[in-house]
Parts: C-alpha cells; structure tokens; sequence
C-alpha cells in the first residue's frame, strides 16, 4: 500500500490512539491506512512479511475493527512484519511517506510521553513521523492551530511543506514560532540608540525574516492563514508552550551529514517530545 499512512500497532492503548490519529489522517488526505505489527525475531518469535490477519493478535485485530466500523469506507490494510521494531517501522515508514506512533504514557518518569522505540524512530526514519499522546482521540484538537518551529535565516522547505499541508487539511491557523535569545549586550551602534531600541529593532529584523520565510509558502497555499512569532526565550519553552491547544506540532530533525553519522535527534526535539500537550511531528531534512 504505498502512500498509505502508516501506524506501528501492538494492541496497546497507546498504539490504539496512534491508530485513531492515522485513521483521520488517512481520512483527510484520501489515503488509505495501513497498520504494522512488528514482531522482533530476536526475541525467538517467528513471523513472516503478509501473515494473514488472523495470525495477528486479537487486540491488534480489534483495534482494526472498531476504526473499520467508525470509518467504513476508508481502505484498511493489517499486517506482521518481522524484525527490530524502530528499523521496521522506519522502514515501513518510508514506503507510506508518514509514519505514526504512540507514545509510552508516562509510565514511571513523570512527564516523558515518548519510549525508546519512538525517540529511536523518529531519529532514523526518512520520512515524517508522528507521535501521539495516548489521550489522543484522533478528532480532539483538530481544528487547532498547526505549530511549527522555523529559523528565519534558515528556513526549511520539507518542514514548511509538511506544515502548511496539514495546516490546510485541517482548515486550521499555521502559527510559526521562531524562538531566539539574544546576548544580553550592551550593543554598540554608530547612531545614539538606548539597549532597548536596539533590542527591538533585532527582534524586529527577525519577524521580518521569518515573515519572508513564510511568503513563498502563502502564495502556494493561500487559503492558510498565517501567523508569526518571534518569541525571546528558548526553542522548547516556546514550542511547549505554543502545543497547549495546538491540533500538531511540527519540527525539523537535520539529517546526518555523513552517511556513516548516526541519526541522532536534537535536544529541543527530545524536549517537545517527550512533554508536548498534543501530537508531535518529526520531519526530516537536510
């Protein structure tokens, strides 16, 4: 099923609101769902690519049948794959064009949404990932703001597509959030400018930027409405922050520039997702 959405399932609750989220977007964008069970081989359990679904497990199965029941016209496919769970979904990923996960729950360290199979995931998969809070219901939120985190100087075209996409799939308000924390100073300048002035006027020349960075996308989808924000704190703060309400949040993940580099996520990446109020994107580039 290429260009399907794509959602890792293993008959949790966390899985079951990652598979409720996908099921709207395949719904949204008129694609179809496909549902993976990984099974890992290393631990002795013995699957093969296609296995009827039978030979799924029944809490796999139900999930399936209560988003077929909701959404009966969308097409739904489910399946086994064998191998490490973060490779396989990744690579199961790839062939879609979007992957999505459920989170941990918070499980015994307050606060962290996200397991060791998501972070690991979202870090190697070469398409968009998604992480799902378990209190997730696929439709809450969804006429909420997108969020998306941009650098002004250095915007990215993947993760401004991805965002104003799904912006535009949603009806909703695209908020860019470019958060920046200047030096304290003092600043120098040849006019006889006070600190703040010179404060404001940075933080002026930065909006400007960002505002830029967003024209070229408002000309190809001009029915999104559009806000930006240059806020003087740190990414995460900001980007927490901006995900109370949010139906998505959208960030970057920089691929290695060696293919011999190991895909790593960023520290800002690791605090959004691990403490966001909504569903999280990971969207790669380079």
């Amino acid at each position: 099923m290429n260009h399907s959405v794509v959602v890792g399932i293993d008959g949790s609750a966390q899985s079951a609101a990652a598979a409720r989220w996908a099921a709207e977007e395949a719904r949204r964008s008129g694609r179809a769902l496909r549902m993976v069970h990984v099974v890992d081989e290393e631990g002795g359990a013995l699957a093969r690519t296609g296995q009827p679904v039978d030979r799924l497990p029944r809490s796999v199965t139900a999930i399936r049948d209560r988003i077929a029941a909701v959404l009966p016209e969308l097409e739904i496919a489910c399946e086994r794959i064998p191998g490490s769970p973060a490779y396989a979904l990744a690579a199961a990923g790839e062939r879609g064009g979007l992957l999505v996960l459920g989170s941990r729950g918070l499980g015994g360290f307050t606060g962290l949404l996200v397991g060791s199979v998501g972070l690991r995931t979202a870090a190697h998969a070469g398409c968009p990932v998604v992480l799902v809070r378990d209190d997730a219901d696929g439709t809450a939120g969804s006429r909420g703001e997108v969020v998306v985190g941009v650098r002004g100087d250095r915007p990215c075209d993947a993760v401004l597509a991805f965002a104003f996409d799904q912006a535009v799939r949603r009806g909703a308000v695209l908020r860019a959030v470019e958060a920046r924390t200047s030096p304290a100073g003092p600043y120098a300048t040849q006019a006889p400018l006070d600190q703040r002035s010179i404060r404001e006027s940075l933080a002026t020349a930065r909006l400007v930027h960002l505002q830029d960075a967003l024209g070229r996308w408002r000309e190809k989808f001009p029915e999104v409405r559009t806000q930006a924000e240059v806020v003087g704190r740190g990414a995460a703060d900001a980007l927490l922050e901006a995900s109370r309400g949010a139906s998505l949040v959208v960030l970057g993940r920089r691929a290695p520039g060696h293919p011999m580099a190991t895909p790593r996520l960023g520290a800002v990446a690791h605090a959004v997702l691990h403490h966001a109020h909504g569903p999280v994107a990971v969207v790669p580039h380079d």
